[in-house]
This record gives C-alpha cells, structure tokens and sequence, in this order.
C-alpha cells in the first residue's frame, strides 16, 4: 500500500514537473509572466504615441519581446521616426528600441 502511494506521488511531481517546465522561458521564447510584461509594454508604448497628435502613430506597429520594442510601418519623415523613438523610450519597461519605420 505504501509502495503504491510512492509510486503514485512520484508520477504526480514527475507531471507537474514536466508541465512546469513547459512555461519556463527560453532565450527564443517568452514564459506566461513574460508575455505578459511584454503586451503591458506593448500597449503603454501605442497609447503613448496616439496620444502625439503631430504624428500619425496609426500607421505605427509596435511589437515588444523581452522588453525589446520594435517600431514598424510608416512614417512622414525622419523626424517623425525620432519622435516615435524617443517617446517610445519614455516608457517604463522599454529596453530598447529598434526602428524599422520607412518614410514615405
């Protein structure tokens, strides 16, 4: 009887072992808490840009990955791309920000 119960516990850490370490982040892969970080950041970065009315931040993607924020799309000139920049380093949790906006 206690054999069973050993044996059933060790199955039951060795599963919640391995389901554990399913959510643990990797250098290519967010954990949950992660990517939950990342969208907070995310949308701090849109607000805060659409919030600039002399720029048309509609136009601007934002995606954020370890708290490493890529701006994309489009912008009307290169001032306007610095702007975005320096906005989007205002935001608490920004790391870094890379600029992949083209001018149009």
């Amino acid at each position: 009887m206690k054999f069973a119960k050993l044996i059933t516990s060790a199955l039951l850490a060795t599963t919640l072992g391995v389901s554990l370490a399913g959510c643990a982040p990797t250098p290519t892969h967010e954990g949950t808490g992660g990517y939950i970080d990342d969208t907070v950041v995310t949308t701090k970065v849109k607000a805060k840009l659409l919030g600039e009315k002399d720029l048309n931040s509609t136009e601007i993607n934002v995606e954020t990955f370890k708290g490493r924020v890529q701006l994309s799309g489009f912008v009307g000139s290169a001032l306007m791309a610095q702007k975005a920049i320096n906005v989007t380093r205002t935001v608490p949790g920004v790391r870094y920000v890379v600029n992949d906006m083209q001018i149009k």
